[in-house]
C-alpha cells in the first residue's frame, strides 16, 4: 500500500525543483517556515488543507497533484507554462486585431 506521506513529500519536492526553487522560496510563496518545508518533505510533518491550498497556489497546481502517485512534474508544468503562453498570444493577437482596426478607420 502506497503511503500518502510518501508521495506528498517526493511530489511536493519534484515541483518545488521543477520551478527550480529552494525550500526557502517555496516557504516565502507559499506563508509557511522553510524549516516546515524541510518537515514536509522529509515526511515528518504533514500539512493541513489550508497549507495544501497555499502550497499549491504558490506551485501554481491543481491540489489533487501533490498526491498522484506517478506524476511527471517537468511535464505537468510545461503544459501550464504552454497553456499560459497560448493565452498570452491569444490576447496579443485580439489587440493587434484591434489596432489594425483603428489604422485603417
Amino acid at each position: 500500500m502506497t503511503d500518502i506521506k510518501d508521495v506528498l513529500a517526493t511530489n511536493l519536492r519534484n515541483f518545488r525543483l521543477a520551478h527550480g526553487w529552494s525550500q526557502a522560496f517555496l516557504a516565502e510563496k507559499s506563508h509557511v517556515s522553510p524549516n516546515y518545508i524541510g518537515m514536509l518533505e522529509n515526511k515528518i510533518k504533514f500539512p493541513s488543507p489550508e497549507t495544501i491550498q497555499k502550497l499549491s497556489i504558490a506551485l501554481n497546481i491543481d491540489p489533487t497533484e501533490l498526491f498522484f502517485k506517478e506524476i511527471d512534474p517537468i511535464s505537468t508544468m510545461n503544459s501550464y507554462r504552454r497553456a499560459a503562453l497560448e493565452d498570452v498570444c491569444g490576447i496579443i493577437e485580439v489587440e493587434i486585431q484591434k489596432l489594425d482596426e483603428k489604422n485603417m478607420k
